[in-house]
């Protein structure tokens, strides 16, 4: 009896200890004890991104670590996907109590965890990965939010592009993201592995938004953690400089020598960084 008493004792603390909940927007994994850190992944990527780091932040953490609905095994939504995201993203926090929490967010996680913050000034603090609040404003000329449009020649390509030619620009993108080949690979499985429509009609949601104005309205302390590859220190700092210049207080620190996925290409530093922020 008492085996079995022992048994379930620990059952129910390792269920507690790592419980994962789905939502339709999201599925999250909870792991650790402490303070909350909501972790945001970028777009296409699973929590699987945050993998490393998430077992120095769990031991004195509880990290709410997500993967948005149409990528790794979760199951789509309909369109708009990142307003539905967002939104859903809101409700989680106020029924979870996680007004308090920190927000670590990655590209797309980062720009999500702007768009939260400029609602609510409730949250900690937030790091900011390689994250801009207007993508749209970075890639396109002339760019004006309002003409960014579900139906476009772009996305009609990439919504009936064959297999074979999608997994070709996968590859090309991949390389871009990170310098390390087999995290490339990793990277490249994600992109194949998303929900088609979600990758093309939810990368047109991110396209749209345009919080350059709206973050002026954050008051909680950001960090922000800039990737310099390919274009060098003096582009990223006139980019984020651009993008950032309506946020009223933030620090900027610049992770030379890496792309895009900072966690993969200089894991100390980015750790070092992360847990530092999180002392103050």
């Amino acid at each position: 009896m008492k085996t079995i008493k022992k048994t379930i004792f620990l059952f129910s603390l390792i269920f507690t200890s790592a419980i994962t909940a789905q939502n339709q927007a999201f599925k999250v994994k909870v792991v650790g004890k402490g303070d909350p850190i909501l972790l945001f992944p970028g777009f296409t990527c699973t929590d699987a991104v945050w993998e490393d780091i998430m077992v120095e932040l769990s031991k004195n953490h509880e990290c709410h670590v997500f993967t948005f609905a149409g990528f790794g095994d979760v199951k789509p939504i309909e369109k708009p996907w990142l307003p539905k995201i967002k939104e859903n993203l809101q409700e989680y926090i106020s029924e979870n109590t996680l007004e308090n929490a920190t927000i670590i967010g990655h590209s797309l996680g980062g720009t999500l965890g702007l768009w939260l913050a400029s609602e609510t000034n409730t949250f900690k603090k937030m790091i900011i990965v390689d994250a801009l609040p207007s993508v749209g404003a970075l890639m396109i000329p002339d760019f004006k939010s309002e003409n960014m449009v579900y139906e476009n020649p772009w996305n009609e390509q990439l919504l009936s592009m064959d297999e074979e030619s999608f997994d070709t620009m996968a590859t090309q993108m991949a390389m871009g993201m990170s310098l390390k080949p087999e995290k490339q690979k990793q990277i490249k499985d994600w992109i194949l592995q998303a929900d088609r429509q979600t990758y093309v009609y939810g990368y047109t949601d991110l396209l749209k938004l345009d919080l350059r104005e709206d973050i002026a309205k954050i008051k909680v302390p950001v960090t922000i953690l800039a990737a310099t590859h390919p274009y060098g220190l003096e582009m990223a700092k006139i980019t984020y400089g651009n993008q950032y210049k309506n946020l009223k207080t933030y620090s900027i620190e610049y992770a030379e020598g890496s792309a895009h996925f900072i966690m993969y290409d200089k894991p100390e530093w980015f750790l070092e960084k992360v847990m530092l922020n999180l002392e103050y």
